[in-house]
């Protein structure tokens, strides 16, 4: 199929798109329920609805615009993707999965075609942790992997609740309304930058993804003993830093020793408390986040991390407690999706390699109500989350036209 993308609108739309931030160019930082993210939601809504879609909202925000197919009451096939940006990133993740989407409907539809299931593009709400401290807030709600009660309760850096912040942002109704019955997507096929390097280091036009990285977050409070720097002499220090650097290095340790380059472990946060340079350290919180494509695997990092703080404990007399913030299962994407992107990929042209994500996305918690499939876009260098971040137009154009051929040959 002739499929007719209009790069220069969707690249105009993306860069428009940008503008709405709380930071300067070239950084974006697009917080959800800000002026900012409501500002992007209702130029993204408008052009929906230029595209003839029918455009709705849940309880939490997530925004689905539908172009109707013959079939109207068919299960639909779904795209999409996210707009919220964590502070001072880039213009593309996420983005081109929206936009993309869009103008791949577009394409379909100044080609004539007209499908026979419904198509929905899909808008989801806080796929980034920034605000309330839990990635994929939207799709987790959607697929009933987190209980209405417990988001409602979710706190920002300002003490104020998911509940209170929707509300203030014109988003009623109940949570509990917010999950998807089954088979309400027949697919569902999530176009993204791929926020590594593999693609564009081997020349390779697109990445198919065969499975997602399962994540897992924990916390640990670390509590000694604080007192002056210079009147607490070593022998008798219980310093809560000094006892968060050993811990730190040992989950480094329990990542490598899987020996498999799945397995990673990162410390993202460390506060210290007083945070004094004469002051002896008396307490630390550390953040961590393990991933893997094998749970199982993962849950044996999670395990080793655990004995280390119970030996560090012991040996630094301080204590630790630690907290599992979730622990998500790994995703497979479903064959005769991967397969249907295989055969886009040929028929338009593209080379493709079929690969892993090793970031999490939507995707992964709408695989537990729908079969999935993701397609990756080079980025340059592999950067994201960075103010440098960048795909090159011809790439996006590659993909949103892959993407369409996908949904035409799925929808028909």
């Amino acid at each position: 199929m002739d499929i007719p993308i209009n790069l220069h609108r969707m690249t105009g739309e993306l860069d428009q798109l940008a503008t709405f931030s709380e930071t300067k160019p070239p950084g974006v930082t697009r917080i959800i329920f800000t002026p900012g993210d409501l500002r992007a939601r209702e130029f993204l809504k408008g052009k929906f609805r230029e595209a003839g879609l029918d455009v709705r909202e849940d309880a939490v925000g997530n925004t689905f615009a539908r172009w109707h197919g013959a079939e109207p009451d068919l299960p639909a096939i779904g795209t999409g993707s996210h707009a919220d940006a964590i502070p001072n990133s880039g213009r593309f993740d996420g983005t081109v999965g929206v936009l993309g989407g869009l103008e791949a409907i577009r394409a379909l539809q100044r080609a004539g075609y007209r499908p026979r299931k419904p198509i929905e593009l899909l808008l989801f709400t806080s796929e980034e942790p920034t605000r309330f401290g839990l990635g994929c807030l939207g799709s987790r709600l959607l697929a009933g992997v987190l209980a209405p009660e417990h988001a409602a309760m979710l706190c920002d850096s300002g003490g104020s609740t998911l509940e209170e912040v929707r509300s203030a942002a014109g988003f009623y109704g109940q949570l509990d309304e917010v999950k998807l019955p089954q088979a309400y997507y027949e697919a569902f096929i999530e176009l993204h930058i791929e926020q590594g390097p593999t693609l564009e280091r081997e020349g390779t036009a697109l990445g198919i993804v065969t499975d997602i990285a399962a994540p897992a977050s924990m916390r640990i409070i670390i509590e000694g003993e604080g007192g002056h720097a210079g009147a607490v002499l070593m022998p008798q220090r219980k310093d809560a830093l000094t006892a968060a650097a050993e811990l730190i290095l040992s989950v480094e340790t329990a990542a490598m020793s899987t020996g498999v380059i799945d397995t990673v472990a990162t410390t993202g946060i460390c506060e210290v408390f007083p945070g004094a340079v004469n002051s002896v350290p008396s307490r630390v919180k550390l953040e961590l986040d393990v991933r893997d494509v094998e749970g199982q695997r993962r849950n044996v990092v999670l395990g080793l991390i655990q004995q280390a703080s119970e030996t560090i404990a012991k040996k630094r007399g301080v204590s630790v407690r630690s907290e599992l913030l979730n622990a998500d299962p790994p995703a497979s994407c479903a064959p005769f999706i991967i397969e249907a992107l295989v055969q886009s990929c040929a028929e338009q042209a593209c080379t493709q390699k079929q690969m892993i994500s090793r970031a999490y996305h939507d995707s992964l918690f709408m695989a537990r109500i729908a079969p999935v499939g993701m397609l990756f876009i080079p980025c340059r260098g592999g950067v994201s989350h960075r103010p440098d971040e960048y795909a090159s137009p011809e790439n996006i154009a590659d993909g949103t036209r892959v993407l369409a051929q996908t949904l035409a040959r799925l929808a028909a």
